[in-house]
């Protein structure tokens, strides 16, 4: 690699992997998109999972739900460690690893014949998945300068919204025309399409100098992650975070973190630097990703039954009725970076902020025959605020710290995110699940007492006894539609009174200046272990 002459400086990368940055990018985008999609995806076919062979598989709704679940808690518990494992050992390889993994356990669960066998390859899913969300991240810092990173991880963000939008139309597709498999299945031919890419583009790096391994620091943040996240799902599926079952493992997991942070403090070659958390740029970001997904992850909970149950449209149309989020994020996300340079990063990141709690606050003025191009010009404004968003506070994360440390901090990122999607949809599903119940009970008096319980479990509960009624059940479609309606618009007021913290913390906390171009003389001597 040599350096054109007269150029001002040395540059940090090599010119090879200079040359192909967006070329990288767009190899980190394909993997990222196919783990993200699959959530989404899957939240379209738990109908079709749990109907009778040979449609599906016969899942109970508990079933269901830890099929999702375990997934989320296998990737919560392991993305700070997989972070570390990138600084350590090579980022490269450990995308790959994570790519290989993830694409056997979607073969795997293509072809479950049970739901203990489905519940288990999903967690091996997780697992690929918790090594390749942090690399996506990393590798970009890596292969960008520090001035094109703004615009890279814009576009990066922006993608991340792509990808939850266009779930559930992929898997509507799908569902319409193969088996329920098919929405994993589709994984493979994606992951060796990855794989080959990213063997021949992505260059390796990691840090030249990561010290002494911290295993006891790995070991506290995997059980203090597991046992928190496990907590808040546990509790959102009895909607109640004080049972035993969901308060012991909440109270072990923060004592066991509160411990990890101890550690850390204490140890000469810690796996995360805490003083991190004193920049200002760096605890206000993380707080911000964590508040605006759990405002967002409730309602994107709710309002898929909202847009199903209570209007009516299939998976695909309601998929289709997203899209304004997805386009919103494709088109600002990776501008977001020049308004920033113009008004800073407080200012952008408290508009974008205010933007998502108007959103979400409407959805508490929505009924059966609020017109769609209300709900469409919402769910725009929505996604305009999350990419104004995300971008800055990725940014100001991920270089408030060494580019060596490249995999701790997409791990604290996205651990943040992970930790806050699931305490948004435990918490205010809970809250709906809860005021569901009490609205619609009065109405379930002419039901056994069995059916009465399962009836006021949710609206596609009530709906379900409802149709084995016959014309007897017709009485109870309106008032679930009521009930749940006066259930989200007080789920809606709880999300957006979330995202307004969220606010405050921004205008408070975050930085404001405008972002400044290091000098030239102030690059970091050039990384040896990016590799062509």
């Amino acid at each position: 690699m040599s350096t054109p002459s007269g150029a001002p400086a040395v540059p940090r990368l090599p010119e090879a992997v200079h040359r192909r940055r967006w070329a990288i990018l767009a190899v980190l985008m394909f993997s990222l998109l196919i783990v993200v999609l699959d959530n989404s995806i899957l939240n379209v076919a738990v109908k079709t999972i749990a109907s009778p062979e040979p449609i599906g598989i016969g899942a109970t709704q508990s079933e269901l739900e830890w099929a999702i679940n375990s997934y989320t808690l296998v990737f919560a518990g392991l993305l700070f460690t997989a972070g570390l494992f990138g600084d350590r050992i090579g980022r490269k390889k450990v995308l790959l690893f994570g790519i290989v993994v993830f694409g056997a356990g979607s073969a795997l669960a293509a072809f479950s014949g049970s739901p203990g066998e489905l519940i288990s390859f999903r967690a091996v899913m997780g697992f690929g998945a918790a090594f390749v969300m942090p690399s996506t991240l990393a590798v970009l810092m890596n292969v960008f300068e520090r001035d094109e990173q703004p615009k890279a991880i814009g576009i990066w963000a922006g993608g991340v919204g792509l990808a939850i939008a266009i779930g559930p139309i992929t898997g509507g597709l799908l569902l319409e025309h193969f088996w329920w498999g098919s929405i994993f299945l589709v994984n493979v031919p994606v992951v060796i399409i990855a794989l080959i890419a990213m063997t021949i583009l992505v260059p390796d790096s990691k840090d030249p100098n990561p010290g002494r391994i911290d295993p006891l620091g790995v070991v506290l943040s995997v059980i203090g992650l597991v046992l928190l996240v496990y907590g808040i799902i546990r509790g959102g599926e009895l909607a109640d975070f004080t049972a035993r079952s969901s308060l012991l493992p909440l109270i072990g997991g923060l004592v066991v973190l509160a411990g990890f942070v101890l550690h850390e403090k204490r140890s000469d070659h810690p796996a995360i630097d805490i003083a991190y958390f004193k920049k200002p740029a760096f605890a206000a970001a993380v707080a911000a990703i964590a508040l605006v997904f759990f405002a967002l992850m409730g309602v994107t909970f709710f309002s898929a039954f909202y847009l199903q149950s209570v209007r009516g449209y299939s998976a695909l149309d309601a998929g289709l009725l997203i899209l304004p989020l997805a386009v919103a994020q494709m088109v600002f996300a990776p501008r977001a970076r020049l308004v920033v340079e113009r008004f800073g990063a407080r200012a952008v990141c408290t508009a974008g902020m205010f933007m998502v709690a108007v959103g979400l606050a409407a959805f508490a003025t929505f009924d059966q025959s609020t017109p769609l191009w209300v709900l469409e010009v919402v769910f725009f404004v929505q996604g305009a605020g999350m990419a104004h968003i995300m971008p800055p506070v990725t940014v100001s994360v991920m270089q408030a710290l060494p580019r060596e440390k490249a995999g701790s901090g997409s791990a604290v990122n996205n651990t943040f995110r992970q930790v806050g999607g699931a305490l948004g949809v435990a918490v205010l599903g809970s809250l709906l699940s809860t005021q569901y119940r009490e609205e619609i009970e009065g109405h379930l008096g002419m039901l056994p007492s069995g059916a009465r319980q399962a009836a006021g479990e949710s609206i596609e509960a009530t709906l379900g006894v409802a149709s084995k009624l016959g014309p007897a059940g017709k009485s109870l479609i309106a008032p679930a539609n009521e009930a749940f309606l006066s259930a989200m618009h007080l789920t809606a007021l709880a999300s957006a009174g979330v995202a307004m913290v969220g606010v405050i913390v921004v205008l408070l906390f975050l930085p404001g200046g405008r972002p400044k171009t290091a000098p030239a003389a102030d690059a970091q001597p050039e990384r040896e272990s990016a590799e062509r």
